[in-house]
């Protein structure tokens, strides 16, 4: 997606979710595509910088809830919805992705975003007897 059906002068005149008879594919960001949709680059550009924000906003929110900083009910019922209407969707897309071959990775075992072990405070370790 999306596939573009052009017509004699070369102008797109339909856009298809699948590939058609007589269509080409045009990546999402392509200069014509967005004209055609009322769009521009320059918007598409920031749009992605916005989707990819609220990806690590998300992220955060679960990170400072695994660690008991917040707890998912402090937040507004409508910022709630929205989490969950997300994470629902993220697993539903993961679940039905082709995984090519590759392992899952756990939270916080992926190359971008080492694990680091900290150190525990010698007055807050308990020793035994």
């Amino acid at each position: 997606m999306p596939y573009v059906h052009r017509d004699a002068r070369g102008q797109i005149d339909r856009i298809h979710r699948d590939e058609a008879p007589g269509s080409e594919f045009l990546p999402p960001e392509h200069p014509e595509l967005l004209q055609m949709l009322g769009g521009s680059a320059k918007g598409a550009s920031f749009a992605h910088l916005d989707t990819g924000l609220i990806r690590v906003l998300e992220d955060l929110v679960d990170v400072l809830v695994s660690h008991n900083v917040i707890c998912i009910t402090d937040l507004p019922i409508e910022a709630q919805q929205k989490l969950f209407a997300r994470k629902n969707f993220r697993d539903r897309f993961q679940r039905n992705a082709l995984q090519l071959g590759a392992p899952e990775v756990p939270l916080g075992h992926d190359s971008l975003i080492p694990t680091v072990a900290m150190p525990v405070a010698p007055s807050r370790v308990k020793r035994r007897g």
